[in-house]
């Protein structure tokens, strides 16, 4: 690989991790600077730079702002009405007694497809305590649980906004990458739960005692299992405590969906079914899915080999518009709002949630489109090609390039959103000249974000400070449960490859 093109690319990445982890910058302006960097070290004339930027930043958000939009959008009505507790409870009673770990793991990485998981481990957490309470033991299994089963959608399965803003920027078919992200999450899920079981143990003993109060009351000593046993010699202090719902031992006082507005006299309370609430998330995705499945046919019975040049026939054509992902989450997005929420909800209200939703997603959609520039700079500046070249008279499989990428960036600065999406900007132009199927490359850039989350990330911290670890303990439980699924996706991205490649 040229050295200078080699610097370039070296210099951007550099630039990238310092800005974020060294000064007041984020994400959104360090990619930026970065493009501009790249660009210059590889001896592109400055207006091409800046024309190079805007069209990438363009070209990203083109396809992909609307979907992100709309995807926060739900999982914001998911949270506020009440839905996302109810598919808790369904989740729980259909696993049974002595399941919860696989039911909270499971719980977490459905919530979390729409839910940032930020503020769905937020929301679900209350449950975890609750069920603790009343097993007398096993809360850091739970929590962990949880909290890594919402990692494993956040990383790997869109409308979530990273794996969403990769799959815009690397080309891959959206409902090839849902279904694939969801067999790795699937795959994945026995890792969490026999991680959280073997360390949740080991870890109850050390946590912080005002946590412990809050879960358990006054305990004489910690309980151990694997969060659906009664610990033995435990003792539980029965004093001031909320009543416990009888179905999953959730405190009424943790309901998201207490601030509908105030319902008419003589009104029932609002209640969501676990089937309802799973509408505005099964039917867009269930759309989007049909739309690749049917279009997969249709190509074939055209010949059309990878897509090129394909145009829909007349009975594909309704598909391919209901699977729009634009379109299915506008069905989705309605779903939510009149079936999930009471018609008394006022008007004002679900206007002021979308805004809130809007406004988390802003900066998601700025470092997208940011990574779509710096992704463009390095196209146009040669520094792609080159690294194509270097990368393809290597040993090494193509599509651990993104992987490591994403995992280095990771450790460095702490985001997976920003990791993934400056694994996939650098290596989007490898994908065609190295015959890297799209999907993999997707996988890959997704999975290898999970690595080692630790002190930089935030979701580090509000798993280990509810859970209430700390230090090396909080390294043990939080940091190693993400990387064991980081490690356990190897294997399935070498089988996806062999499969698609």
């Amino acid at each position: 690989m040229d050295l200078q093109l080699l610097l370039a690319l070296l210099l951007g990445i550099a630039t990238i991790i310092v800005l974020v982890l060294r000064t007041r910058l984020d994400a959104f302006v360090a990619l930026l600077i970065a493009a501009l960097l790249t660009g210059a070290v590889a001896g592109q004339a400055p207006l091409e730079i800046v024309d190079a930027i805007t069209t990438g930043f363009g070209n990203t958000l083109a396809s992909i702002g609307i979907v992100i939009g709309l995807g926060v959008g739900i999982g914001k009505i998911l949270e506020v009405s009440g839905a996302a507790n109810s598919l808790a409870h369904a989740f729980l009673r259909a696993f049974g007694k002595g399941r919860e770990p696989w039911a909270l793991g499971s719980v977490g990485a459905l919530v979390s497809i729409p839910v940032f998981c930020d503020s769905g481990y937020v929301i679900m957490n209350p449950l975890a305590r609750s069920i603790a309470r009343v097993e007398r033991a096993g809360y850091v299994t739970l929590a962990l649980a949880l909290g890594c089963g919402m990692t494993l959608t956040h990383h790997l399965v869109p409308p979530t906004p990273g794996p969403l803003a990769v799959t815009g920027i690397l080309g891959a078919d959206l409902g090839a990458v849902i279904l694939a992200g969801l067999v790795f999450t699937v795959l994945l899920l026995p890792i969490v739960v026999f991680y959280a079981r073997w360390i949740g143990p080991t870890l109850e003993p050390k946590v912080e005692e005002h946590v412990r109060e809050a879960v358990y009351g006054t305990v004489a000593t910690a309980g151990v299992g694997g969060g659906g046993a009664h610990a033995a010699g435990t003792a539980l202090d029965e004093g001031p405590r909320d009543d416990l719902d009888a179905e999953a031992g959730q405190s009424p006082a943790a309901d998201p969906s207490a601030d509908l507005g105030r319902p008419p006299e003589g009104a029932a309370p609002h209640r969501v079914g676990a089937f309802t609430a799973s509408l505005p998330l099964l039917v867009p995705l269930l759309l989007i899915i049909t739309n690749t499945v049917t279009g997969a046919i249709d190509q074939n019975a055209q010949g059309v080999i990878g897509g090129d040049e394909y145009e829909p026939s007349a009975w594909a054509v309704p598909f391919a518009f209901v699977g729009n992902p634009v379109v299915a989450l506008v069905i989705g997005m309605i779903l939510a709002l009149y079936v999930l929420l009471p018609r008394w909800s006022p008007r004002n209200k679900a206007h002021g949630w979308f805004a809130e939703a809007a406004a988390s997603a802003g900066l998601i959609l700025l470092i997208t489109g940011a990574g779509g520039a710096f992704g463009q700079v390095l196209r146009t500046s040669g520094v792609g090609d080159a690294l194509a070249e270097a990368v393809a008279a290597t040993p090494l499989p193509a599509f651990l390039v993104p992987f490591l990428i994403a995992t280095l960036v990771r450790i460095a600065q702490g985001s997976g959103t920003v990791a993934m999406i400056t694994a996939a900007s650098v290596t989007a132009p490898l994908v065609g000249s190295l015959g890297i199927d799209p999907v993999v490359a997707v996988l890959a850039c997704t999975a290898g974000s999970m690595c080692f989350s630790y002190f930089n990330d935030s979701y580090f911290w509000v798993v280990t400070r509810f859970t209430g670890l700390q230090g090396l303990d909080a390294l043990r439980g939080w940091s190693g449960i993400t990387t064991a699924v980081w490690a356990g996706s190897i294997p399935l991205l070498f089988v996806l490859n062999l499969i698609l490649g």
